[in-house]
Order: structure tokens, then sequence, then C-alpha cells
């Protein structure tokens, strides 16, 4: 299953882990992603994995 927000598209970053010695090793910053159940426009439910900066943004509405 692909670690990608379904409404915003949002994926994985890459970045490094600093150490205080300045060693660096690859990271990767995954979105915070959570599948929650969400109101169909044309009606129904579906279950989608969506990001949290999506739900607190309002851009989908969570089934009741």
């Amino acid at each position: 299953m692909a670690k990608r927000c379904e409404v915003c598209g949002k994926g994985p970053q890459f970045g490094n882990n600093v150490s205080h010695a300045n060693n660096r090793t690859p990271r990767v910053f995954n979105p915070n992603l959570q599948s929650i159940r969400v109101r169909q426009p044309q009606g129904g439910n579906k279950r989608r994995r969506v990001c949290t900066s999506c739900i607190k943004a309002g851009k989908v509405a969570k089934a009741a």
C-alpha cells in the first residue's frame, strides 16, 4: 500500500539524520496518514487514506 495521501497526493520525502558529529545517514519523512471513512459526493461512504493536514483543513467530509 502506497504511503500517499489520496486527496492531496502528499508522499514520502527523503533527507538525512545528522548527528552531533555531523555524520549523515539517509532517512525517510513519511506523511501522517490516517485511514478514515469519507462521505462520497454521490452518496455513500468509502475508506480513504488521508493525511492529517487534509483532515484538519476540511478537504474531506468525514462520515457520521
